[in-house]
């Protein structure tokens, strides 16, 4: 062994790189998380060294990492880095080549017995082919059993609550191989139209279709499907009239009922503008109101919506309903604008922008979706602020005259969540919620899974697309009229564009698995979830949380339900979101807290590493209130 390396308390010592270059955390420190709940020791690399890490190709900067393993007494060495996969293999070919030199891998008689490497797909598999083995890959998407057992924890070590916690998880993925198994769920197919006088009309709307199927089929929801085709290397116009092929093939089929429109950001923020030189940042060119008519005939009789404008934002939203006669409208309140680098406007002039709207939208009496909560989570907010955020956008969204609210609910976000947290989580969330129902309010819940929460590995991605619809029925497991709408993320998300093919798979999928968790429910095959301790423990603990939260806030602030109410609760940091990346000084209070996953959640953590109370946190944010309020004068002033 080498003799500069020693055991600590002859523990099992596990350290984690990334670069200073990849923001990417919240891997490592699930992984951590994980680690520690079995007793693991685990070393996350400070900023010096992370740095050395950016500048590799330098053997001063190579020994910077060496000695840190050393130093450390590590001996098993995991590296992240989502970005480049050319950049990653070279990365880790001069840090072995490093360790070697030290004599620190473990079949030279060093203490490192283990290399592992998370990030992009390509750069796992490029890994594989130059290491030949020597650096085990996480590819993403791996359970906390599945990530436990590559790191190499014994399967005693692992937690009575992290068994259970994937007990479910493991189920549910166990369901989707046997559904892909069979093949059963090719042979679906959508009923007959629904037989009412407005059906595929300008005056058809979401409730009248959600009104027919009920009579019809209760049990069947309706399904949207994002849908966005765009190339580089053909003519805008090109894309556009391939979008329009696309289009007709999916309202041809009838498998999907609402088509979202992916328009590309240029859509989004500069319509109708002078396009010459600019980048088209991905999804479909649409340019005119000409163009987006066309795609309304071509459509019919599906539904339409699309993204809001990031400019302009009230007109653009009249705009789609003259022309596309938008089903609903979707707009994210806090988030598209100078914060998240997505648009043109200031946060305040954001949300003045998004309540005019909201209020427009309420005049023409279409529903409305609030996109708030994952974009919260996005940015490493805790479970009670992806709770409290959607909660807050309801409630706005009903003062201003809104009669229908889509709720979206977006599982596994952050991935690492187990699916008991996100039950609880759902059910708090939608209790919450529709606590706000009356005659005039009417909440409709939207389930979808996880941005990145597919396999890039089709077969197993398709499987994960069957767990995950068990996962929404499990939301509300006896009311086989709930989810009344899904968002169906097709099961390629994790590695190309969703054909009209693969969106059709992916929908039969969906409907076909939901049909079948139904049946092995009622013959009891699988848990009944409404009766799980573990689930209920978590979810009364997310409500009362929030409502504590919820209360605190309504306290603080006189015009908490407006542009200047939703400012300063974000400025003054009653809504933690420590990864954003613009305008850092003027809301340094929402940044300034740490998160991290526990127990298949993400919790607030105090100084000294422990879940902080939800006292505490709103205590400190009522400290900020000052700043909060001088910020808003200045924008005021603008």
């Amino acid at each position: 062994m080498n003799p500069k390396y020693h055991f600590h308390d002859g523990r099992m010592r596990y350290g984690f790189i990334k670069p200073a270059i990849d923001a990417h955390t919240l891997g490592i420190n699930a992984a951590a998380e994980l680690l520690r709940t079995c007793g693991c020791d685990v070393i996350i690399a400070e900023d010096s060294v992370a740095e050395a890490m950016n500048d590799i190709l330098y053997e001063v900067k190579r020994q910077i990492v060496v000695d840190w393993i050393i130093r450390e007494n590590i001996n098993r060495l995991g590296i992240s880095y989502r970005l480049d996969r050319n950049d990653a293999v070279r990365m880790m070919g001069y840090l072995l080549e490093q360790m070697r030199k030290n004599r620190l891998l473990h079949y030279q008689g060093g203490p490192v017995d283990a290399v592992y490497f998370a990030g992009l797909p390509e750069a796992c598999q490029l890994m594989e082919q130059e290491f030949d083995g020597l650096v085990r890959v996480f590819r993403g998407g791996e359970s906390d059993r599945e990530t436990l057992g590559m790191l190499g924890v014994p399967e005693e070590k692992i937690p009575v609550e992290v068994r259970e916690g994937s007990r479910y998880d493991e189920a549910r993925m166990e369901f989707g191989r046997q559904i892909f198994a069979s093949q059963e769920y090719r042979k679906w197919k959508p009923a007959d139209p629904p037989d009412y006088p407005d059906y595929g009309t300008d005056r058809d709307t979401v409730e009248k279709r959600l009104n027919a199927r009920k009579g019809a089929q209760g049990s069947v929801p309706l399904t949207r499907a994002h849908v966005g085709p765009y190339s580089s290397e053909v003519s805008r116009e090109e894309n556009v009239k391939e979008f329009l092929s696309w289009v007709k093939i999916l309202a041809r089929d009838r498998y999907l009922d609402i088509i979202s429109i992916g328009s590309s950001q240029l859509t989004q923020s500069d319509f109708g503008g002078d396009w010459e030189g600019k980048v088209n940042g991905g999804g479909v060119p649409i340019h005119s109101p000409q163009e987006f008519r066309m795609i309304r005939e071509a459509s019919r009789p599906l539904f339409l919506r699309t993204y809001a404008g990031t400019r302009n934002i009230p007109a653009l939203a009249r705009m789609y309903e003259e022309t596309i006669h938008i089903c609903w409208h979707a707009l994210s309140l806090w988030w598209f604008n100078r914060l998240d680098g997505r648009g043109p406007y200031d946060v305040y002039t954001n949300l003045k922008q998004h309540i005019e709207t909201i209020r427009t939208i309420a005049g023409t009496g279409k529903p409305f979706e609030a996109n708030v909560s994952h974009h919260f989570a996005f940015r490493g907010a805790d479970d009670v602020t992806y709770i409290v955020s959607a909660y807050l956008a309801a409630k706005l969204s009903k003062m201003l005259g809104i009669r229908t609210f889509v709720l979206q609910n977006m599982l596994n976000t952050p991935r690492s969540t187990w699916g008991v947290q996100d039950l609880a989580k759902s059910r708090a969330m939608v209790k919450l919620v529709r606590s706000l129902e009356d005659q005039n309010f009417r909440v409709i819940l939207q389930p979808r899974a996880g941005l990145d929460y597919f396999k890039p590995d089709m077969e197993e991605a398709r499987m994960q697309l069957a767990a995950v619809t068990a996962l929404m029925d499990d939301i509300d497991p006896h009311n086989e009229a709930d989810p009344p709408i899904i968002h169906v993320v097709s099961y390629s998300e994790a590695s190309r564009l969703a054909t009209p093919d693969i969106i059709k798979e992916s929908i039969q999928i969906t409907q076909h698995s939901l049909q079948k968790y139904r049946e092995a429910r009622r013959m009891g095959k699988v848990e009944d979830m409404s009766r799980n301790r573990n689930v209920a423990e978590r979810s009364a603990g997310l409500l009362q949380s929030a409502k504590k939260l919820l209360a605190a806030m309504e306290e603080t602030f006189d015009d908490l339900y407006s542009a200047e109410g939703f400012y300063k609760v974000l400025a003054a940091g009653f809504l933690p979101v420590p990864w954003i990346w613009g305008e850092t000084e003027e809301f340094r209070h929402a940044r300034e807290w740490t998160t991290k996953p526990v127990k298949g959640g993400v919790s607030v953590m105090d100084e000294s590493h422990r879940v902080m109370s939800m006292e505490e946190r709103i205590a400190i944010a009522r400290t900020n209130c000052a700043d909060a309020e001088y910020h808003l004068k200045q924008r005021m002033r603008e």
